[in-house]
């Protein structure tokens, strides 16, 4: 009897028999990929719906707070030209009454005049003086340069508060607190610095070769100013008067330290309306809270005509290669 001894094949230690059952190289490698998720995929499926959640919690914010402002808005102008308005949706009757009263109990005639004076004069002066301060800074080159900009432009930088006490104190002291001239001294303080910020980065787009050309051409200085460079300083002097006109308008708190019963501006004179002792009707105050809103966006939608907020930014002077 002959024993058949078949040879058993020999596999190396790092290959294994092929299973009919199994998918061999790389198919197998891609079948089991694909019956598993990567991470990566996971966070590229996540993102569209973190995205939409984050989206959708910004509008509802943004919404949310448009509603807030236009119904507080349209509360105090349907309260103006109201005549009862107690427990329904809308007063029993409407009347202009409330604006007659208002411009007579709050004497707001004198009130518009003397803020058309202070506005008047701060843009005036603050253009006056910003735009050749912001035409030195544009053009020459000296040591503490950047000192003299931070210096220009701290009011801006710091609530009016901060400094507005010390300096009505100054005021009452040598007798300009209550005046005219104390009141646009006080407004001038933050609308000079702001004509500087506006102005120095639309000087400095401004090509120098431009003086030099006139120069050639045997041009002084008057005459560059008053041909080339003028015309093409306009446009940013009536943006930064438009919005110094603006701020004055509604800058309370250095007008509160330094106005007297004479030269209250508009929003001082409402503030008093609303916080002095006495009876007043609400309907009057709303009345005079409206014409205040009025003046201001009628000056703001002026204003947007002829400057984009977003170009009131500082430009940064690329270095010299």
């Amino acid at each position: 009897m002959t024993n058949d001894h078949r040879a058993t094949p020999a596999w190396p230690a790092s290959a294994k028999p092929h299973s009919p059952l199994q998918p061999s190289g790389s198919d197998g490698d891609s079948a089991g990929r694909n019956r598993g998720v990567q991470p990566g995929n996971a966070v590229k499926q996540r993102t569209p719906l973190a995205e939409r959640v984050w989206k959708m919690l910004v509008w509802g914010a943004m919404v949310f707070f448009l509603l807030n402002v236009v119904l507080l808005i349209a509360t105090v102008a349907v309260s103006s030209v109201g005549t009862r308005w107690f427990g329904t949706l809308l007063p029993e009757g409407f009347t202009l009454h409330w604006y007659a009263q208002a411009w007579s109990d709050f004497q707001l005639a004198s009130v518009l005049w003397v803020t058309v004076e202070v506005v008047g004069a701060v843009v005036i002066l603050s253009v006056l003086l910003g735009v050749p301060a912001a035409y030195a800074l544009a053009r020459v080159q000296f040591p503490g340069k950047r000192f003299a900009v931070l210096v220009f432009l701290l009011p801006l930088m710091v609530p009016p508060v901060t400094y507005g006490i010390p300096m009505a104190t100054v005021m009452y002291k040598v007798g300009l607190a209550g005046t005219l001239p104390g009141v646009v001294l006080a407004n001038l303080v933050p609308a000079l610095p702001f004509v500087i910020l506006v102005m120095t980065p639309f000087i400095e787009q401004i090509d120098p070769n431009l003086e030099s050309a006139a120069r050639i051409f045997g041009a002084n200085t008057l005459r560059y100013f008053r041909y080339v460079l003028l015309p093409l300083l306009v446009p940013g002097m009536l943006a930064a008067g438009l919005l110094v006109l603006v701020r004055t308008i509604g800058m309370f708190e250095l007008t509160f330290f330094t106005a007297g019963p004479g030269t209250q501006t508009l929003v001082v004179a409402l503030y008093y309306a609303v916080f002095s002792t006495g009876v007043r009707a609400p309907q009057s105050i709303d009345a005079m809270a409206m014409i205040y809103m009025a003046i201001t966006l009628v000056w703001v939608l002026i204003a947007l005509q002829f400057v984009s907020p977003t170009q009131i930014v500082s430009r940064v002077k690329e270095q010299k290669r």
